[in-house]
């Protein structure tokens, strides 16, 4: 009875010892070290290791205390690499209590090839450490000469796992906060510095190449929608910044694609796809949608090389991050759209002055001019030609000043570019044949774009063709948009480059090339010309 009572004194004072080491240090390596050692001490035990568990294959060997020679040679190699008898137990669902393990594969493979002394241990006690109904690892004790321990043993040594367990789980959650609080802390000055670009080239490039300075993540890509595909637009691979541009079908990209379609953030192990492609060590991606006015235009992601290195908190840090750029972007825009309609009402106000004074002065000198010639004199006829010159170039430059007044204000354009064009075409006396094939919604700066080009398309058949009739196509593509403007009238020889001045190709070859699309002119005397533009209408940046 005496020494039932004295047993059990002792195994409550291993506890109390085991416990008051467990709150001195908030490390977990150290902590289970100093653990790890005390327990040894108390229980007469020569030699222990603790092995922290994941999903299989994966463990960390975390402490190790006297181990004989024949596992510790080569940095402790044996001990951190390979399977064993008692892991197999923890993935296969086997181990839920502390065992005795008869036959240690690693103290066998150390016999086997001849590592080094084993001082003759053969057996330990394996011990799982839970929390919460989760399994986090393996604590194992051995001894030279002991193959058994007994019911009372096992049963302390399960004691000592639990506050192990629970201590190296308050530890985790610790870590885990601080985590979260340096993450969202590094967060906020990234975030500071989205909302200083108002350039849509600047602020998602720049928004890259700041991720990669704040944060410790592998793998950084910036998607951007193009067609019904999406276009990795910018990527940090190892703090690596570059602008591959390489296209990517949304079903080829798994966890990006679910996102996109989704619009929901997400951390995921499985369906990384084509991503391998880019970087074949990535192992888990979290990634979050990017949208405007609820409507999804690309995607940002993060990636590592290891299923650990990213959690929750990694993935609410990326969730707030994509807000943050969808406004910053949604903001631009928006700054954009506001400049662009004070230059709008600015070319209004100065198409109404132009109406209101230059054209109507214009008009008046012609009525004057014809009047001076129907009542001069016949045998004037230096003045009779005169005013006949005045009533000519007077025309001609009303008709310039019209069509000025008509670019300034293109009014017709809130119908769409085909709409616009063919009423243009119609104050030009020009005859349009329209063919348009397919359907979309086109943004403001491709839709402009179009109608500018087009514009001087059709002033170049009304000054140079010798022609009233053209032909319009449009076609909308599986990923851009293609305006062809055809005449028949004389067309012309020679290089355009000679002629890029006179006809403004050298502008129109620029606003294409601003929106990232290509301009061509085909033209064969005596057949007429052809004018193409091709614009990618998903972009949603200039030069993408």
């Amino acid at each position: 009875m005496v020494q039932d009572v004295r047993n059990q004194y002792q195994q409550w004072d291993t506890l109390r010892r085991i416990a008051e080491t467990l709150n001195q240090s908030e490390d977990v390596r150290p902590l289970l070290q100093m653990v790890l050692k005390e327990l040894l001490q108390v229980t007469g035990l020569s030699t222990g290791w603790i092995f922290l568990v994941e999903d299989e294959p994966e463990f960390t060997t975390v402490a190790m205390h006297h181990l004989p020679p024949a596992l510790t040679q080569d940095h402790a190699r044996p001990m951190c690499q390979g399977r064993c008898w008692c892991l197999d137990r923890v993935w296969d669902g086997r181990l839920h209590k502390a065992v005795n393990i008869m036959g240690c594969q690693r103290l066998d493979d150390a016999v086997k090839y001849q590592w080094g002394d084993t001082w003759g241990i053969t057996h330990h006690a394996t011990v799982p450490l839970t929390a919460g109904g989760e399994m986090i690892g393996l604590l194992n004790v051995a001894s030279p000469g002991k193959e058994n321990f007994s019911n009372e043993e096992l049963a302390l040594l399960q004691g000592v796992a639990y506050q192990i367990g629970t201590a190296v789980k308050k530890t985790w959650l610790v870590e885990a906060q601080q985590k979260r609080a340096e993450r969202f802390s590094r967060l906020d000055e990234v975030s500071r510095r989205i909302w200083s670009f108002r350039s849509e080239d600047d602020l998602l490039e720049q928004a890259v190449h700041h991720l990669a300075e704040e944060f410790d993540w592998p793998f950084i890509a910036l998607w951007l929608r193009q067609g019904n595909r999406l276009r990795i637009d910018t990527q940090s691979l190892l703090k690596e910044v570059s602008q591959p541009g390489i296209l990517f079908s949304l079903e080829s990209l798994g966890v990006i694609g679910e996102v996109f379609h989704q619009q929901e953030a997400e951390l995921s192990t499985e369906g990384l796809g084509e991503i391998s492609s880019l970087w074949p060590d990535c192992s888990v991606m979290a990634a979050a949608p990017l949208s405007m006015r609820g409507e999804t235009f690309g995607v940002i992601s993060i990636g590592s090389d290891h299923p650990r290195n990213l959690d929750a908190s990694d993935l609410d840090v990326l969730k707030a991050l994509g807000e943050h750029l969808s406004l910053a972007m949604e903001s631009g825009r928006l700054e954009e759209e506001r400049e662009r309609l004070l230059i709008s009402e600015e070319r209004n106000r100065l198409a109404r002055d132009l109406h209101d004074s230059v054209n109507q002065k214009l008009f008046s000198l012609s009525l004057n001019a014809r009047a001076a010639k129907g009542v001069s004199l016949e045998e004037n006829k230096v003045l009779q030609e005169a005013l006949e010159d005045i009533e000519t170039l007077s025309r001609e430059a009303l008709k310039e000043m019209r069509s000025l007044i008509w670019q300034l204000r293109p009014a017709g354009l809130e119908n769409g570019v085909v709409s616009a064009l063919h009423c243009y075409a119609t104050r030009l006396r020009i005859s349009m044949e329209v063919n348009v094939d397919g359907v979309v919604s086109l943004s403001r700066s491709v839709e402009e774009t179009l109608w500018r080009i087009g514009q001087e398309a059709l002033n170049n058949v009304s000054r140079h063709a010798e022609t009233d009739r053209v032909l319009l196509h449009l076609s909308v593509r599986e990923e851009d948009v293609c305006l062809q403007i055809r005449d028949y009238g004389r067309g012309f020889f020679g290089p355009i480059e000679k002629l890029e001045g006179g006809l403004g190709i050298t502008g129109m070859r620029e606003r294409a090339q601003l929106l990232n699309g290509t301009f061509r002119v085909e033209s064969e005397q005596g057949v007429g010309t052809m004018v193409e533009v091709i614009l990618p209408y998903g972009s949603i940046r200039k030069g993408g």
